[in-house]
């Protein structure tokens, strides 16, 4: 690989940051709250909890793992090299697809809230101006999800003053009418999880970041504490001025809160729009980043490893994800879409808290990836049943695509 041209190593601290925050503080905040409570009601908040817990493990292992491995690929590098090839492959696929379904969720948004008559149109056409501006290079999209970040925190901040200063809140709602029992709490945690996932976005581009021992890991855990007080202050706004049942019954929660305490509705469908860009900005990175690890290997097609020798992007990886997902997001259902996402990065995270406890071998360094293995796979498995098993399908795809991949390579390099 060293006579093949590398990614630019271009991004600092603040850029790192800025390109989580941009993936978590996305359109996730504004969709799914109310799937939250209607599996739990105010009890959402503990799933909220338990969501920021199994955040934190997977954020804590994956920023061990990215310091010791700061390469384009993330939980993929780190299951090659810590449990082998075939979970590499699997977790490395697992990200593709599900931040696929992903991608085309985030792009829904912008249609759904755009233009609701012609959001599949809306959410297509953002895919392909998006992925046009990926490939002209990476230094311009981490600019451009610094001023998205900055947009939305700003109005969101605006937004939950006036829900908590508004005549329309009453705290007396924030605890009232809890639901689902704990299996609804596991999965209120798996829809809540699908919007917290941003961080690991910043450990596919352990090319592009100075100093990257040392940047990743403070780039992952500054964003995810950012994104969890963003998070839980949002979701009492919510629940004060909606209740757990108008929450439940809301399709736009943030959007709903802000009509009924008298805020501008316009100010927060034009931040959702914005908030759901640059979300989808910063997973279409994270995405071609994997795959083009991947292509690396030989897991998928060689042609996608390319690197564009003038401005240092894997044009063709970034293309391909952008083909596929523009597909996606002409023709998928918004829920589904979310349902199926969650499913697939809870089984990256798995793999990615596996390789981290492998990585010292005292009781100590294994609490926090031990619990966030199991909770990965306990909250995966409480998530719809479709959900689970559209997942389960996919995974075995995976297995069955790495054999034959396997199988052709050693075949390739028979004499």
């Amino acid at each position: 690989m060293s006579g093949t041209p590398q990614l630019r190593r271009s991004l600092g601290l603040t850029d790192a940051v800025t390109v989580g925050l941009s993936a978590m503080v996305g359109a996730g905040v504004f969709v799914v709250f109310g799937p939250a409570a209607a599996a739990a009601g105010s009890a959402l908040l503990v799933g909220l909890a338990l969501a920021g817990v199994l955040a934190y493990c997977n954020a804590s292992s994956s920023a061990r793992l990215a310091a010791r491995y700061p390469q384009s690929g993330g939980t993929y590098v780190y299951g090659r090299e810590r449990l082998g090839p075939f979970w590499g492959h699997l977790a490395g696929w697992s990200f593709v697809v599900g931040k696929s379904a992903s991608c085309a969720a985030m792009a829904l948004t912008v249609g759904r809230y755009a233009w609701p008559a012609h959001a599949h149109a809306v959410a297509a056409g953002t895919v392909v101006a998006l992925t046009a501006l990926s490939v002209a290079g990476v230094e311009r999209s981490a600019r451009v999800a610094r001023v998205v970040v900055a947009v939305v925190l700003a109005v969101l901040t605006v937004v939950v003053v006036a829900l908590f200063t508004s005549g329309a809140a009453d705290s007396g709602r924030v605890l009232d009418g809890a639901a689902g029992g704990p299996w609804g709490v596991l999965q209120a945690a798996g829809l809540l999880f699908f919007a917290f996932a941003g961080y690991a976005r910043i450990a596919t581009l352990g090319e592009e970041v100075h100093d990257p021992a040392r940047t990743l890991p403070r780039a992952i855990l500054l964003a995810l504490g950012i994104t969890l007080v963003v998070y839980a202050v949002i979701g009492v706004a919510l629940l004060a001025v909606l209740g757990p049942a108008g929450l439940a019954d809301s399709a736009a929660p943030i959007a709903d809160a802000a009509r009924a305490a008298g805020f501008p509705v316009l100010i927060v469908t034009v931040t959702a729009c914005v908030a759901a860009v640059g979300a989808l900005l910063a997973l279409l990175l994270g995405v071609s980043r994997t795959t083009l690890a991947m292509a690396r290997d030989g897991h998928l097609p060689r042609p996608l490893a390319a690197v564009d020798e003038r401005r240092r992007v894997p044009v063709y990886a970034e293309l391909a994800v952008g083909a596929v997902v523009t597909v996606v997001a002409a023709t998928a259902d918004l829920g589904a879409a979310i349902g199926f996402s969650s499913f697939a990065v809870l089984v990256y995270y798995a793999v990615a808290n596996a390789s981290a406890w492998t990585l010292e071998p005292s009781v100590r360094t294994r609490i926090v990836p031990g619990f966030g293995l199991i909770g990965c796979l306990a909250v995966a498995l409480s998530l719809p049943a479709g959900s689970v098993a559209a997942g389960i399908v996919v995974l075995v795809v995976g297995a069955l695509a790495y054999a034959i991949t396997r199988a052709n390579n050693r075949s390739d390099t028979a004499p």
